[in-house]
C-alpha cells in the first residue's frame, strides 16, 4: 500500500464529500423552502379578512421567500458545521476529551499503561510519525481504541479500559498499528470533517424539534382570531424542519458509514503489513466478539465518532443500517481465513511485573554474534536501498519496529524518564542542542540560565553526559519521545521554551544540522499544537513551480554525502531523475541551512502525490552511491519534517544473518 497514494485518495475522499455536503445543503435549502411557502400559504388561508388576497397562493416561486430563506438556511448549517469544527480545531485531545478520555501520565507506574506507552512509542518510531498522547477512557470496559487528529502532529491514541485488561502484547500491537494506519493514510482529517458536517444538517432537525416543542406554549392563541393559522404554519414549520434534517442526517449517515467501512477494511491489512502478525490484530478482534460488551461504547457522544473506532461503537452484533464497519466475521475472515466463527471465553490478561518482562523479552532479537552497534551505527555509513526506504513509507513492518525496539534499549533509563515529564522533556532538548566543544557549550549554559525555569537547567546539566554517550542514530528518536510531555505545557512556558531552544541555536553564532533538524522537527509538530501556526495548504500540483526549491534541496543533499565534484554532479543528476527534469546543482556557498529552510516550505506546500517525486528525488540523490551517512540521515529527516512525511528509521537492508 502506497503511503502517498492512500494520502491522495483521502484528500480527494474530502473533496467528494464536501461536493456531497454542497448538493445536500442545495436540497435541503429547496426543501425547506417548500415547508416555508406551504406555512406561510397556510396563514394565508386563515386571513382575517375572508376576501383577502394570498401572494403566497398564486406561485409557488416566490424569488424573494427564496432568498430568505436559502440565506437563513446556509447560515444555520454553516455556522453550526463551522461550530463543531472549531471546537475539535485543537485536533485529537478535543476529541479524546469529549470521550472521556485521561491521559495516561508518561512516568504511570500503572503495568497495563506501561505496556501500552512502549507499544505506541515503538509504533511511532518504526513508522516516522511523532509520538502521539494516548488517552485512556476509564469508563469504557469494552474493547475498542480510536486514532484522532487533522494530521500526525495532532493527533492521539484512544483506548478503552477493556483494551488493557484483555488484550496481550501483540494483540494490542495488532490494534495500534491499525490505528497507526488510520494517522499514515491520512483517515483522521475526513473523520473530523465528517462530524462537522453532520452536526451541521443535524442542527436543522434540532430545531424543528424545539419548535413542535414551543406548540404547547402557544396554545392560548389558537382560538383567537388568525391564531389558528399560526398554530398550523408552527406545526408544519416544526414537522417539516425535523423531517428535512432527518432525512439529510440519513444519507449523510449513509456517506459516512460508506467511507468508513473500505477505509476499515483497509487498515486492517495495513495493521497486518506493518505487524507481520496476523494473530495479533485477528485475536483482539476475535476477543471482541467473546465479549459480552464486545466493542460497544457506552458515552452519549459514541454515535458522533462512531466511524473512528476500531470496532463498532454500537456493538459487535447489533444489526445497524449505518454500519460503520464491516461485519465482525467478515473483518476476522479476512485476517484469518481458518476462523470458524466460534469465539473464544475471554479472561483478563494477568500482568505482572515479571510477565510484562516476559512479553518484551519475546521481541524479535538480533540473530546470535550480531553485535547491536551493528544494526545501530554511530558514525559509519549504512547501505540504503532507495526502493525499501519509499516502499516502507506508510508500511514499515516489523523490522522497524524492532530497529525502534533497540533504539529504545540504547537510551539510558534517567533519559527515557526525562523525556517522559515536561521539565525533563525541556531538559532533553536542551541538552542534545549542546555544543560538543567546552567554550561553546559554556556560552550555551550561561544564555540558558537565565531563561530556563531551574529545574530544567539542573536536569540540563545531569543528563548532558548522557546525550553525550548517546549514539548518534538514537538522538532524534530521543527528541520524538519528547513531544508529548512537551504538548503538556502552558502557552507561556512553550514560548518561553521555544525562545530558549532558538537562543542555544544562536549562542555559538552558527547553525548546525543536528540543530537546524531539531529545530525544524519541534516547529513542525509543536507551533501547530500551541496555535503558532496552520499546517501548509496544498498549492503546488505541478513539480514545474517547485523545480527552483528542489535544485537547491538536491544540492545540499548532493553536498551533504560527497566530496568529489564528479561525485556531487552524479549524485544531483539521480535524483533530478526522479522528476523526469535536468538542471544544475547550485554552487556551495548558496547551499546554507537558511536558504534550505526556506525551500523546504515552498516544497510543504505540494500535493501528496507531488511530495512522493519530491522525496524519490532525495533518496536518490544520498543513495547515489549505495549508502547513507549520519548526515545524510540528519538531512532526510529534516526535509522530511518540512514536508510532513513519515519517514521510517533508515538501516541497512536485512540479510540472512540477520533477525527476521
Amino acid at each position: 500500500m502506497d503511503f502517498f497514494e492512500q494520502q491522495d485518495v483521502a484528500r480527494r475522499q474530502t473533496g467528494r464529500l464536501i461536493w456531497f455536503f454542497v448538493l445536500a445543503v442545495i436540497g435541503i435549502v429547496v426543501a425547506v423552502y417548500l415547508v416555508a411557502w406551504f406555512a406561510l400559504t397556510m396563514i394565508g388561508s386563515y386571513a382575517d379578512e375572508p376576501g383577502a388576497a394570498n401572494p403566497y397562493a398564486d406561485s409557488i416561486w416566490q424569488p424573494e421567500l427564496f432568498l430568505m430563506v436559502a440565506l437563513g438556511t446556509l447560515a444555520v448549517i454553516l455556522l453550526s458545521s463551522l461550530y463543531k469544527t472549531a471546537q475539535l480545531s485543537s485536533g485529537g485531545e478535543a476529541v479524546a476529551l469529549m470521550m472521556g478520555g485521561r491521559m495516561v501520565d508518561p512516568s504511570t507506574r500503572d503495568l497495563a499503561e506501561r505496556r501500552l506507552l512502549n507499544v505506541v512509542e515503538q509504533m511511532a518510531l518504526a513508522s516516522g510519525t511523532p509520538v502521539p498522547p494516548v488517552y485512556v477512557m476509564d469508563q469504557e470496559p469494552s474493547i475498542n481504541a480510536f486514532a484522532a487528529g487533522h494530521q500526525p502532529g495532532d493527533a492521539v491514541i484512544g483506548v478503552s479500559r477493556g483494551c488493557l485488561e484483555y488484550l496481550d502484547r501483540d494483540e494490542l500491537q495488532g490494534v495500534m498499528a491499525h490505528e497507526f494506519s488510520h494517522i499514515l493514510n491520512g483517515d483522521m482529517r475526513l473523520n473530523l470533517r465528517l462530524i462537522g458536517i453532520l452536526h451541521g444538517i443535524l442542527v436543522l432537525a434540532i430545531i424543528g424539534w424545539f419548535v413542535l416543542r414551543s406548540m404547547r406554549f402557544s396554545g392560548g392563541n389558537r382560538n383567537s382570531k388568525g391564531g389558528g393559522g399560526a398554530a398550523v404554519a408552527i406545526l408544519v414549520v416544526g414537522v417539516g424542519l425535523l423531517v428535512v434534517g432527518s432525512i439529510g442526517l440519513f444519507f449523510g449517515k449513509l456517506i459516512k458509514s460508506a467511507v468508513s467501512r473500505q477505509r476499515e477494511y483497509l487498515a486492517d491489512a495495513s495493521a497486518v503489513q506493518f505487524t507481520r502478525l496476523p494473530d495479533g490484530i485477528g485475536g483482539a478482534l476475535k476477543k471482541i466478539g467473546g465479549r459480552p460488551e464486545t466493542s460497544r461504547i457506552e458515552s452519549p457522544h459514541a454515535e458522533e465518532i462512531s466511524h473512528m473506532f476500531f470496532g463498532s461503537a454500537f456493538g459487535s452484533f447489533s444489526a445497524q443500517l449505518f454500519a460503520t464497519h464491516p461485519p465482525l466475521v467478515d473483518r476476522i475472515k479476512r485476517v484469518d481465513p481458518s476462523f470458524d466463527g466460534t469465539f473464544p471465553k475471554v479472561k483478563p490478561v494477568a500482568l505482572t511485573a515479571a510477565s510484562l518482562a516476559a512479553e518484551t523479552a519475546r521481541k524479535p532479537r538480533p540473530a546470535p554474534g550480531k553485535a547491536l552497534d551493528a544494526i545501530l551505527p554511530g558514525g559509519a555509513a549504512t547501505p540504503i536501498d532507495p526502493a525499501g526506504v519509499l516502499g516502507q513509507m506508510g508500511m514499515p513492518g516489523m523490522d522497524k519496529i524492532l530497529y525502534a525496539a533497540m533504539l529504545l534499549e540504547t537510551m539510558p533509563q534517567p533519559l527515557r524518564d526525562a523525556a517522559h515529564e515536561p521539565y525533563g522533556a525541556r531538559a532533553v532538548i536542551y541538552a542534545v542542542l549542546l555544543g560538543g566543544e567546552p567554550a561553546v557549550r559554556a556560552k550555551q549554559f550561561a544564555a540558558l540560565r537565565p531563561k530556563a525555569e531551574e529545574l530544567s537547567y539542573r536536569e540540563t546539566q545531569r543528563l548532558a553526559p548522557l546525550i553525550d554517550q548517546l549514539t548518534g542514530p538514537a538522538r532524534l528518536p530521543l527528541v520524538e519521545t519528547t513531544f508529548p510531555a512537551l504538548k503538556k505545557l502552558s502557552p507561556e512556558q512553550y514560548t518561553q521554551f521555544r525562545g530558549n531552544v532558538e537562543q542555544l541555536i544562536k549562542a555559538d553564532d552558527k547553525v548546525d544540522l543536528l540543530e537546524y533538524t531539531v529545530h525544524a522537527m519541534l516547529l513542525r509538530n509543536l507551533d501547530v499544537h500551541f496555535g503558532l501556526a496552520k499546517p501548509a495548504a496544498v498549492r503546488h500540483h505541478r513539480i514545474d513551480s517547485l523545480l527552483p526549491a528542489l535544485i537547491r534541496v538536491l544540492s545540499m543533499l548532493a553536498y551533504g554525502g560527497q566530496t568529489d565534484e564528479a561525485d556531487i554532479r552524479r549524485a544531483f543528476d539521480k535524483g533530478m531523475a526522479q522528476v523526469g527534469r535536468i538542471g544544475s546543482v547550485l554552487p556551495k556557498n548558496e547551499c546554507s541551512l537558511g536558504n534550505l529552510d526556506a525551500a523546504l516550505k515552498t516544497l510543504a506546500e505540494a500535493a501528496p502525490t507531488l511530495k512522493r517525486e519530491i522525496l524519490s528525488a532525495c533518496v536518490a540523490c544520498v543513495a547515489a552511491d549505495g549508502t547513507v551517512t549520519p548526515r545524510e540521515t540528519e538531512l532526510l529527516h529534516a526535509v522530511a519534517a518540512n514536508l510532513g512525511v513519515p519517514i521510517p528509521p533508515i538501516v541497512a537492508p536485512a540479510s540472512e544473518d540477520r533477525a527476521s
